[in-house]
């Protein structure tokens, strides 16, 4: 019996932490979807005029409505759409009362880029956004092209001579054929917790016939010297 103890310890004891952390992954998944679930709230909440001084953090995903007008040149951010391919997010500045801040207009494709876009006076409804889209790797803007490769609210604020405040749009008050408006949904957050707890169940399962295999092993090894 004592020969089967230390299997049947080993294999008990890692079934639990295998298990423990599925059951931790499942508790994270309720935390995340109430996460998401207060995130679409918030993006789906009654628009409110913009806050004089917009914190990324307090603010992130709320809704605001303005009026102005377009400046400047638009920066370019490569991307892509299931619908449509390849082609460029649009980032604006935008003046209103006083005020320059960005505006995400929505997508072009690759072949609209030098297209004039619609300019105003018109009204804007939208989500305040600071999209965390670079790291380490992510190329410099090509400046020379007009060719950027993430919304990076600090330099594009500097480059276009803004506040850091981006808006995304939802809607305006005048559409341009060209462009398609890319609103802020909570759909493009990952939330990957339940198949990682499918994981550690399946280990689990994995394990405990790693365990039995073993003991089944030693049974015959047992039966084998018996003879």
């Amino acid at each position: 019996m004592r020969s089967y103890l230390f299997p049947l310890v080993l294999g008990l004891c890692g079934a639990g932490i295998l298990i423990a952390l599925g059951v931790w992954q499942l508790q994270r998944l309720e935390w995340k979807e109430g996460i998401l679930a207060e995130i679409d709230s918030r993006i789906s909440a009654a628009p409110v005029p913009l806050p004089a001084d917009p914190d990324p953090v307090a603010d992130k995903y709320r809704p605001v409505q303005v009026a102005g007008r377009y400046i400047d040149q638009p920066i370019h951010v490569l991307g892509s759409t299931k619908a449509d391919g390849a082609g460029y997010r649009v980032i604006q500045g935008f003046e209103t009362q006083g005020r320059r801040i960005l505006v995400d207009r929505g997508f072009i494709h690759l072949d609209d880029k030098a297209a004039v876009l619609q300019g105003g006076p018109l009204e804007i409804t939208g989500n305040l956004h600071w999209p965390a889209e670079t790291d380490g790797y992510t190329p410099d803007p090509d400046l020379a092209k007009n060719i950027w490769f993430a919304r990076d609210v600090t330099k594009m604020a500097k480059a276009l001579d803004t506040e850091e405040t981006l808006i995304v749009v939802r809607m305006t008050s005048d559409t341009d054929p060209l462009l398609t408006h890319i609103p802020l949904t909570g759909t493009g957050i990952p939330n990957n917790h339940l198949q990682y707890a499918i994981t550690w169940f399946l280990l689990t399962l994995v394990w405990l016939g790693m365990t039995l295999y073993m003991m089944w092993r030693i049974r015959r090894s047992k039966a084998i010297a018996a003879r």
